[in-house]
């Protein structure tokens, strides 16, 4: 088997169909998962969904094959999005595989997978070991699993529900963009049982994305929904990214919703629910979130940037809930997975209670101006925030540390993150700052000394 540097990445597997990544891979990939799963006595076998794009179906019966051949069952749901996957992980007690590349072009296909119970699968928790085993080729297996199909989609959304006091609502109009992703699988599913109007944006499924990439961490796929909110009058916008894990949030204007701000909004109903809880934030988040835990009796913890960190936070303290700037939402209650549809089913409640306008409603949990992430390609990564820390990090009343890259506290309540991307030679710099004009003139201060 060849290299497989090239797509087994931090958190999953990713690459592109044809070039990295074809059925022969996949099957292998598949018998080493199986392979690892009875080195830790581990037999109840593995549950598979995949998402719309081309290859998936394919890929997913090449992977069965795999784990089959090593004598372990499999139980094929069919279409899912991620989260639909982490609940059938869950409730099976199954391991689980994941065919999709989230929000990556058409391309790409690849892998996430999980132990029992959802409990990620990484580099340094399985996925090496799986890599390894792939490359060396695994040993032929006994045989004689079988593949079983299961349809879980009303289960899953049922069990979204039952999280959530949707009693009360008040009708809305929402209109979703599922971006020909997933969403536009689970979305009907799971909003049907609820007394809104929805508005569906691109809900057919189809992964060589028509309309425009399934990623609304780019402003530019944010859009669509935002001119279509305020064109029917809508009281929300909610969008999708390609394997609806994750969902991001427009306001009654067309203005896109901070995720920062979606965490805190979540963290205090949660709070409600678990007093005292722990909640857990990533370091990029707005410094708002811990404020308003703390203000809400709750105790914020912070993180690392990745899924990884988060869950195993989450796992040592018991945390309710935890969120990043990239709008993934893990909650306790779902197995500290991440899922965008539980945040966006929390969101509607608290928008439906308020009585008032999104825009008014999150403008209570937020305080702040945030820059968003900007990109800088640097060749020495390390030089460049050695020179940051050297030029700050000997000013009066400056703060440092160094959890994930550098963040640098600054006296009047600025500040800003800078780090390095694990596969691109970028740094990554996120600013927050009491208004618009110093998140401007922080951002163009640093910058000048990163792209110098």
């Amino acid at each position: 088997m060849a290299d497989l540097s090239g797509i087994v990445k931090a958190y999953d597997i990713r690459g592109v169909v044809g070039e990295q990544f074809d059925a022969s891979v996949v099957r292998e990939i598949g018998a080493a998962l199986a392979r690892l799963l009875i080195g830790e006595g581990a037999t109840e076998g593995v549950v598979i969904g995949y998402d719309m794009r081309e290859s998936s179906p394919a890929f997913a019966a090449a992977f069965a094959e795999g784990i089959t051949g090593q004598g372990l069952d499999v139980v094929d749901i069919g279409l899912a999005s991620t989260d639909m996957l982490y609940y059938a992980a869950g409730t099976l007690g199954m391991a689980g595989a994941m065919f999709t590349a989230s929000h990556n072009p058409a391309q790409y296909n690849g892998i996430k997978l999980c132990r029992a119970g959802a409990t990620p699968i990484g580099q340094d928790s399985g996925l090496s070991a799986i890599r390894a085993a792939a490359e060396a080729g695994v040993p032929a297996g006994p045989g004689g699993g079988t593949v079983t199909k299961r349809d879980l989609l009303t289960g899953y959304a049922e069990y979204l529900r039952g999280l959530v006091d949707i009693s009360g609502l008040r009708p809305l109009k929402i209109v979703v963009d599922a971006g020909n992703g997933m969403g536009g699988h689970t979305v009907p599913a799971v909003f049907d049982a609820l007394p809104h109007e929805i508005e569906p944006l691109y809900f057919e499924l189809d992964g060589s994305f028509p309309n425009h990439e399934a990623n609304p961490l780019d402003p530019a796929n944010l859009v669509d929904l935002q001119k279509r909110v305020v064109e029917v009058g809508a009281d929300i916008g909610l969008a999708f990214d390609g394997d609806a894990d994750r969902c991001f949030v427009v306001d009654e204007r067309g203005e896109a919703v901070s995720p920062s701000t979606i965490t805190a909004l979540v963290a205090v109903r949660e709070l409600a629910k678990a007093p005292g809880s722990a909640i857990i934030h990533n370091l990029i988040t707005s410094q708002a979130v811990p404020e308003i835990v703390a203000e809400n009796g709750g105790r914020p913890v912070r993180t690392r940037v990745g899924h990884s960190f988060i869950k195993e936070t989450m796992a040592s303290t018991d945390a309710v809930f935890g969120g990043e700037h990239s709008a993934h939402y893990y909650f306790r209650d779902f197995w500290r997975a991440d899922t965008g549809m539980l945040a966006a089913l929390h969101v509607l409640a608290a928008l439906g209670e308020s009585g008032t306008t999104l825009s008014t409603l999150a403008a209570g949990y937020s305080r702040y101006v945030e820059s968003g992430e900007i990109n800088s390609t640097v060749a020495d990564q390390a030089g460049r925030i050695a020179a940051i820390k050297a030029e700050y990090g000997a000013r009066d009343g400056v703060e440092t540390d160094e959890l994930d890259g550098l963040t640098v506290r600054l006296p009047g309540g600025s500040w800003f993150n800078l780090r390095a991307s694990n596969t691109e030679p970028l740094l990554r710099l996120n600013v927050e700052a009491p208004d618009e004009a110093a998140v401007a003139a922080l951002r163009d201060d640093v910058l000048a000394i990163v792209r110098a």
